[in-house]
């Protein structure tokens, strides 16, 4: 199954959460720390309790990374727990000169059998090209990003009157050729994202953002319902994986992903 049939299939179930895991050790329920993995322990229990209900799992690798072989070995016992018709996104913003970036094509794809990527296109297509190629995998290219930065660089206006988050997006189209390119869009930016929606098009649209980072779940999906596109995952870690830390950590996430799934059902249908 490629990875543009596993969104699809989840997306016409009526489930647009992407569930990320972050995972950070400081933050996960004490009574896992006694396991000989609790990374994994904490990932298991959430996949488990979650993956009837989730759209996607969003796994971040920097905070893999930063525990070295062993939370390279976390990850990989937890992307064997994601059922296999389930998209799995690495999260780990690539984008570098050809023959780097077929490296880190080859580790996520080959190696750890990613079915998507994200990616950031600063040094132009041939720096995405490696990745491109996969043509069962998906692509998720940074467009404009949820982070208070943003306007440092994407948000400059250009001479032909863009601004530059728009160019990007307006290249996604062109590089497109595989039909495996999607866009990053944070939620943050609602106003930018109900004013370019007839220029995404159908492109699948991951939207961090939604929670901490102050995004309304109930905006983005009302802007897509009013659009006329169900193409769209909502991406939420931290205020969902760590919504308790007791025992039963992993049937209350389970619980506020339903809630979500619900919101998400009455928004679609009450749009502006």
């Amino acid at each position: 199954m490629t990875a543009q049939e596993k969104l699809s299939n989840r997306i016409e179930k009526n489930y647009h959460i992407c569930v990320g895991l972050d995972t950070d050790i400081n933050k996960i329920p004490k009574h896992l720390l006694a396991s000989d993995d609790p990374i994994y322990e904490f990932n298991k229990g959430i996949i488990e309790a979650t993956s009837f209900q989730a759209a996607a799992y969003k796994i971040n690798l920097a905070f893999y990374e930063s525990r070295g072989l062993e939370g390279l070995r976390s990850l990989e016992k937890t992307l064997e727990m994601i059922p296999r018709g389930i998209l799995s996104i690495g999260d780990a913003k690539r984008g570098d000169i050809g023959n780097t970036s077929k490296m880190y094509a080859q580790s996520l794809f080959d190696h750890f059998s990613f079915d998507a990527s994200t990616l950031h296109p600063y040094m132009g297509k041939d720096s995405l090209q490696p990745f491109l190629e996969f043509n069962e995998k998906l692509n998720f290219i940074l467009v404009l990003t949820s982070n208070p930065g943003n306007s440092d660089f994407e948000k400059l206006s250009l001479s032909n009157g863009k601004f530059l988050y728009q160019e990007v997006l307006s290249k996604v189209h062109q590089w497109n050729e595989n039909k495996n390119c999607g866009i990053v869009f944070g939620a943050t930016n609602i106003e930018e994202l109900k004013s370019n929606l007839s220029h995404i098009k159908n492109l699948p649209v991951l939207l961090p953002g939604v929670g901490a980072q102050g995004g309304s779940l109930e905006d983005v999906v009302k802007a897509f319902a009013s659009y006329g596109s169900e193409n769209y995952l909502i991406n939420i870690s931290r205020g969902l994986i760590y919504a308790d830390s007791s025992e039963n950590f992993a049937e209350v996430t389970a619980a506020k992903l339903e809630q979500l799934n619900k919101e998400i059902h009455q928004n679609k249908y009450t749009s502006d």
